[in-house]
């Protein structure tokens, strides 16, 4: 018999495997991009609807449009206009000269442009507004936030003492403090900030206790989250909108603080603001003698500022509670 001189069947060969060079991103890295991406997408998309339900209310608009022209000019003031408006010594015209082709508002009593001067004090009045309100409304919302929270004797105490500064007159609080304090414009906008806080105290207090009622709140005290957490991450968001209208319309409140303040004397002499301005007019008799061409331009010019302001704070809160009501 011949022997069978067939070879065994070789094992099949395992395919060699090819070497990776690029590793793979870990898994947790892309889930954290994926929800980052996520969230940003929609915050585009809740200030895409915020701006398409804005457009419809033309008052808002109009108020838009009537800060966007104003903070340019007060921005782009020492393009056009030099910093020695406000020199006395080098004042280019006379005194309380009427309105005319060289000065188109007049001339103070010092001989300098009145028209220089309103420029030029958009830029503090403006600041200080901004200031004051983003400090007051910082102030309340804090206070606000943690009433809410925490309840208790501590939110009484804490109320209480909202109250007493609710009942007490702002101004007369803020005219108190810019008294005993340096006169300087930050003392201005520390007495308006500290004084003007207790409305929006109580108003965020009430959204806090009535978004802590909600089912996400207890799930989320359930798996841990403390007190900052739970203040920060849920609570903090849901006011926002509330803050931001606040924000909005305790601007022009606090413009209009800042002049009375001026006007009072109780500003920042070395500076020029619209109260300032009021001031001036005031101790050079503008009134007595019929200069209306000093008294009116700084009063117009705050009565428009703070009435944008109005608006825009209206028609913020007609987006984001639609219960108001509010007219377009």
């Amino acid at each position: 018999m011949t022997a069978d001189k067939t070879p065994p069947n070789p094992s099949p060969e395992t395919p060699e495997t090819p070497e990776t060079t690029d590793a793979a991103p870990p898994a947790g890295s892309a889930a954290a991009t994926s929800a980052s991406s996520l969230a940003w997408a929609r915050r585009r998309g809740s200030v895409s609807r915020f701006w398409r339900q804005y457009r419809t209310h033309r008052a808002g608009l109009i108020g838009l449009a009537g800060l966007a022209v104003i903070a340019l000019i007060a921005l782009t003031s020492p393009l056009f206009i030099g910093g020695d408006v406000q020199s006395v010594t080098d004042a280019p015209g006379t005194a309380l000269e009427s309105p005319s082709g060289e000065f188109p508002l007049g001339t103070d009593q010092f001989g300098r442009s009145l028209l220089g001067l309103l420029i030029w004090g958009a830029r503090i009045s403006l600041v200080v507004g901004l200031l004051a309100a983003a400090l007051s409304v910082a102030i309340g919302t804090l206070v606000g936030i943690v009433a809410g929270h925490f309840g208790g004797w501590f939110a009484t105490v804490v109320m209480r003492i909202t109250d007493w500064f609710l009942v007490m007159p702002a101004l007369v609080l803020a005219i108190v403090l810019a008294t005993v304090m340096s006169r300087s414009i930050w003392t201005v906008i520390l007495a308006i900030g500290v004084t003007s806080w207790p409305t929006t105290a109580r108003l965020v207090r009430a959204q806090t206790i009535a978004v802590e009622s909600r089912p996400y709140i207890e799930r989320a005290r359930a798996l841990g989250g403390g007190h900052g957490h739970v203040m920060t991450r849920h609570v903090l968001p849901n006011v926002m909108p509330l803050v931001l209208a606040q924000t909005t319309l305790g601007i022009s409140t606090a413009i209009l603080t800042e002049a009375t303040l001026a006007f009072l004397g109780l500003g920042d002499p070395s500076v020029v603001s619209w109260g300032g301005m009021l001031q001036d007019a005031r101790e050079a008799g503008a009134v007595s003698s019929g200069h209306w061409w000093y008294l009116a331009p700084p009063g117009i010019a705050i009565a428009l500022v703070a009435l944008a302001f109005t608006l825009c704070g209206r028609a913020i809160e007609a987006v984001l509670n639609p219960k108001l009501g509010v007219s377009r």
